[in-house]
């Protein structure tokens, strides 16, 4: 793979970068040697990346290459407007604060270099930046008010603003940017194809275990497929590789939705796409496709501040409350009387609008069925925990207090009932990995969520397929990377 550093004129640029090549504007875009270099990853230093710019025509005809180039159009576009500037950063209030909170002046600067700062201390802050805003070198204007420091402006900047003392780090900084990116691709001798496994090495609850990930990666390299381990500061790599594989517990407004956003947006394989994210993590929205679809669920209102009385007697109680988003058991809540069933729906509608209440069916234990590419794949029963009423028994502070066991059984095993209705919620979603939570009442299903990005875990949801279970998905992977490459587009 060649690495190159497209600028206005070559001969006045005054950074030495090693095992680059810096290339002039104009040539690369009309020189064909380029426009037929396939291997190509393009850095935009142009001095403006204004419409119709030589500068802009880079990254529009780098990305019509597949160059993949940094910035891209739509971050030249985010750039420019102050209204995506102030929302991207709200995302990163928390890092504002702890960078800046010693600071007593009434302005800050912060120049960053491939997503470094010449101050170490600022080193998360300008990772953070770099993700949001992936260009090569960026200036960020921040502004002290009372509430606090907050971004004011970001701009990309040309090499003939760097201070002269920032020179040589903006060199080391570039260098060690790209030996992260040559030490990968360096690695990668028989696979085929890159996979970006997202992961929160902090996570209490992931989707997948410690074990089960190293059980996907041998999966993985088994069929021909690079794996590796990224994180929420990866952002800016995720055009290196072909596909993205999410084992953080997803939400919208959280940089798993922005990672599924920006894998779809170039072109790569994503599970779970963020379609899938939108439908799953909202509870209200499942509630109206699968009742619209004549999927069984339990008897379910959509809850909202005019018909907030008639839960009672739609549902009887006890009865379940959920908020939209709820995961985990977390946000769901049984209500046994008039007065409790009060005072949680009026919390809840404090936080949504709109909020769900569903009948209540007491079980021993609830069906999962793992689907992946429209096909089951496990089935498991977990079972309540101990005295309680769901799988997880939470603390106040939604620590995870106890878990009901687990059994895992074939396919074949489960009954068809229970196959047929989770296959028909799920194809409902997309053609991702998801986990069909139902209850059996009797002999008749009844479909309690659909989850996007399900648990994975070794020796629970393997216990039957073992290694079989990673190498099905990873094929899957596999399947549609090679899919992608042969169509027109990609």
């Amino acid at each position: 793979m060649s690495i190159l550093l497209i600028v206005d004129n070559p001969k006045s640029w005054p950074l030495h970068i090693p095992d680059v090549k810096v290339v002039a504007a104009r040539a690369y875009l009309t020189d064909p040697t380029y426009s037929d270099d396939r291997t190509a990853k393009v850095f935009n230093l142009c001095r403006s990346y204004r419409y119709q710019t030589v500068g802009y025509y880079v990254s529009l005809l780098a990305a019509a290459r597949g160059h993949k180039p940094l910035p891209d159009i739509n971050t030249i576009q985010d750039l420019k407007s102050q209204i995506v500037v102030r929302t991207l950063s709200e995302d990163i209030e928390e890092q504002i604060h702890d960078a800046l909170h010693n600071l007593h002046s009434k302005t800050f600067t912060l120049s960053i270099y491939f997503g470094r700062n010449f101050a170490k201390r600022y080193d998360d802050l300008a990772v953070r930046l770099f993700n949001l805003f992936q260009a090569p070198m960026l200036r960020a204007e921040f502004t002290n008010e009372k509430a606090g420091w907050r971004l004011e402006a970001i701009r990309p900047i040309s090499v003939n603003e760097i201070p002269e003392d920032h020179r040589d780090f903006a060199v080391q900084a570039a260098q060690q940017y790209f030996a992260g990116r040559n030490k990968r691709l360096r690695r990668r001798q028989t696979p085929r194809y890159d996979l970006a496994v997202l992961v929160n090495p902090t996570e209490t609850d992931p989707p997948s275990d410690a074990k089960a990930l190293q059980r996907f990666q041998k999966a993985a390299e088994a069929v021909g497929l690079d794996f590796e381990l990224i994180t929420r500061d990866d952002f800016h790599r995720l055009a290196e590789f072909d596909a993205l594989f999410i084992r953080e517990t997803t939400s919208v407004n959280h940089h798993t939705f922005r990672f599924a956003q920006r894998a779809a947006a170039e072109g790569m394989v994503v599970m779970d796409d963020p379609v899938s994210i939108l439908k799953c993590t909202n509870k209200v929205y499942l509630a109206e496709l699968l009742n619209r679809h004549g999927v069984p669920t339990p008897k379910t209102m959509v809850v909202h501040s005019k018909n907030r009385d008639l839960i009672a007697t739609e549902l009887g109680l006890p009865c379940v409350l959920k908020q939209p988003d709820s995961a985990f058991s977390r946000g769901v809540i049984k209500v046994e009387n008039r007065e409790e069933l009060e005072e949680q729906v009026t919390r809840l509608l404090v936080k949504s609008e709109l909020i769900i209440a569903q009948q209540y069916l007491p079980t021993s234990f609830d069906w999962r069925v793992g689907i992946c590419d429209r096909r089951p794949l496990f089935v498991c029963r977990y079972f309540m925990a101990r005295e309680h009423w769901q799988v997880y028994r939470h603390d106040k502070d939604g620590t995870t207090q106890d878990e009901g066991g687990h059994n895992t059984i074939s396919v074949g095993e489960a009954p068809d009932e229970v196959i047929r209705t989770a296959v028909k919620a799920a194809n409902l979603i997309g053609d991702g990995l998801y986990g069909v939570d139902l209850k059996q009442v009797d002999n008749k299903c009844y479909v309690m969520e659909v989850n996007d990005n399900p648990n994975i875990d070794a020796g629970t949801e393997d216990a039957i397929l073992k290694g079989a279970l990673y190498r099905e998905i990873m094929g899957i992977f596999l399947k549609r990377i090679e899919l992608q490459k042969r169509s027109p587009q990609g």
